[in-house]
């Protein structure tokens, strides 16, 4: 085993790790600082893939900007601690299918890097990094899902405020 492969199990079960625990956090602070230490150990991924860039713009934009975003959304709407909301019957069986969806993919996508289920025909860009590089690649290859990223992110946003609102008594 090499080291580069040691730090990349140990940066791995720390990702999982706190993924989970922002998935299970009920402070919805602690959820988001779970996030901001995930966010973290993806831009040393980046950097163990020699794309400095790409580490230094997953900190300041995601664990720096957005993260702060959050954090200054939740403290100000004061919904330190997550309540349990009635749920409508759809949507537990709708997650459960999605999870079920995503996780097929995820064993097409092991499988097709293992050479065991053919791939395809998408090429994957070989992205070295560099600003020049992946501003071109963003723009030209890949606006539209950078679009899309965007309006999800929007969404987010949307969704954690009225989330969090208190809902009126007649």
């Amino acid at each position: 085993m090499t080291v580069q492969l040691i730090l990349f199990i140990i940066l791995a079960l720390v990702a999982v790790a706190t993924a989970l625990g922002m998935l299970l956090s009920r402070s919805a602070v602690y959820a988001a600082l779970y996030l901001v230490l995930n966010f973290a150990t993806v831009a040393v991924f980046y950097l163990l893939l020699n794309a400095p860039f790409l580490a230094v713009a997953q900190v300041t934009v995601y664990a720096g900007a957005i993260m702060v975003l959050f954090l200054f959304v939740i403290m100000l709407l004061g919904t330190e601690q997550l309540r349990r909301r009635h749920t409508l019957a759809w949507q537990q069986p709708v997650a459960i299918g999605l999870g079920i969806i995503l996780l097929a993919e995820t064993a097409y996508i092991v499988l097709a890097q293992r050479g065991l289920v053919s791939p395809g025909t998408t090429e994957i860009a070989s992205i070295t990094g560099s600003p020049t590089e992946v501003g071109f690649n963003l723009f030209m290859s890949y606006l539209l899902p950078f679009e899309i990223t965007s309006l999800l992110l929007l969404v987010a946003m949307v969704g954690a405020v009225v989330l969090t609102r208190e809902e009126k008594k007649k």
